[in-house]
């Protein structure tokens, strides 16, 4: 299972970066989100698989016996799905916008309207 998730992760971050080669600033985005996935992804193979219980300890009991899961990686990626959704939502605000001064997506002819200014 970790061998597919690392292949999965590999995938996410080149088809990432290749989005965000592309010349189009909706790509931009799709590639922003790709590596985003891939991070998460990261994160939770680095917080190791495990099937177990959550970590609370009886009253009873000193230590945990069982096996449990981890609760940090888990809350890592919820905190880092919250805060790229904000930053996703930003950013197709910014290119609906420019999209509308300009009328094109693309950077280089952004750039040349740029120099015109």
């Amino acid at each position: 299972m970790e061998i597919l998730l690392v292949i999965i992760i590999g995938l996410l971050y080149a088809a990432g970066i290749y989005m965000m080669l592309r010349r189009s600033l909706v790509k931009l985005i799709i590639g922003l989100i790709l590596l985003g996935n891939g991070a998460n992804l990261l994160i939770f193979l680095l917080g190791k698989i495990v099937k177990g219980k959550p970590p609370i300890i009886a009253s009873s009991e000193k230590m945990l016996g069982e096996i449990y899961a981890d609760p940090v990686p888990q809350a890592l990626i919820l905190t880092a799905i919250v805060i790229s959704f904000g930053l996703q939502a930003f950013a197709i605000i910014l290119i609906k916008r420019a999209y509308k001064v300009v009328k094109t997506d693309d950077l280089d002819e952004m750039n040349a309207t740029d120099e015109d200014l």
